[in-house]
């Protein structure tokens, strides 16, 4: 493994993070994911070390994701779930908090509904943090597995162009996605509805298009949000059904283009509202390699903030 070391000792946004970190983070789970396609798949480098992980919302893939990854490591790892815990009685998120660093936890993994509350609890505590998504601001884990899939399919990311679609409106992994491919040196658009588009968001150096089509041709890799139907109080388009008519992606979509492109998917799939089944089962897919680069680069994160310790 590599001796550097990470900038900061959490890993609250891709916005925190430099270039430099980007690259150790990706070069480190290189390794692991070396290890984790091993028959022994566990390595002791966390042992000793307790993580929390703190679910303020449901989630169930990346809880599993970190989990893995933390026992992977052989850390002790302590699952909290808020929906069934004291913060229903009224705990307030500090007393919460307080009430696990005293069980002496050293990392803590955090998902919460409100935007900055792992930036809050790492002004608070002595831990190390990872946001697992905190409200529609930042998902930067999920970012930075996206990011190293895309260099596995189609290398160095500099000067690709990559098409995020969807949902951008209520969607934090759209927010990590952006700073990161812009700090690797990519070209990046968003589609979607007027409605689900972020005014204001060329600010963030990205081109908007409402045209699937024309985007799908302009672009190297697809990024293929789903409609987060929780997260939106209005309705922000009249229908599902019309919806896929116009912002869906399906084969004969994809056979029509005069190239080939690699399709993503943070997940969970709506198969049949953006995606097809058979684009999101096709050779063009990388959505089950995220998967398992998930615990690699989660794995490294893990690994390179433990050292900070």
């Amino acid at each position: 493994m590599t001796n550097s070391q990470l900038s900061t000792r959490h890993v609250l946004g891709i916005k925190y993070l430099t270039v430099k970190d980007l690259e150790l983070i990706f070069e480190t789970a290189e390794n692991f994911k070396e290890v984790i396609n091993r028959p022994i798949k566990k390595v002791p480098s966390l042992r000793d070390v307790t993580v929390a992980n703190l679910f303020f919302e449901n989630s169930t893939r990346t809880r599993i994701s970190f989990e893995l990854a933390e026992k992977r490591l052989s850390a002790d790892v302590v699952n909290f779930s808020a929906s069934s815990s004291s913060v229903k009685k009224g705990e307030t998120l500090l007393d919460t908090v307080n009430n696990i660093l005293s069980m002496k936890v050293d990392m803590v993994v955090m998902r919460h509904p409100a935007p900055g509350a792992p930036s809050f609890l790492a002004r608070h505590i002595d831990a190390n943090i990872i946001n697992a998504g905190d409200g529609t601001h930042e998902h930067p884990t999920q970012a930075l597995l996206d990011a190293f899939s895309m260099r596995e399919a189609v290398g160095e990311l500099a000067g690709k162009k990559v098409a995020i679609f969807g949902d951008i409106l209520h969607s934090r992994v759209a927010l990590s996605n952006i700073f990161c491919l812009k700090k690797l040196g990519a070209s990046v658009r968003v589609c979607g509805p007027p409605t689900l588009i972020p005014r204001h968001i060329e600010k963030l150096g990205v081109e908007v298009s409402y045209n699937l089509r024309e985007t799908l041709a302009w672009c190297d890799i697809a990024n293929i949000l789903r409609i987060q139907l929780e997260r939106q109080d209005i309705r922000y388009f009249p229908s599902l059904r019309e919806y896929s008519q116009h912002f869906g992606i399906n084969k004969a979509i994809l056979d029509s283009l005069d190239k080939e492109i690699v399709i993503m998917h943070p997940g969970p799939i709506n198969r049949g509202v953006e995606i097809t089944s058979d684009v999101a089962d096709s050779d063009h897919s990388i959505i089950l390699q995220q998967v398992e680069n998930g615990v690699a680069v989660r794995m490294a994160i893990l690994y390179l903030l433990a050292a900070k310790r």
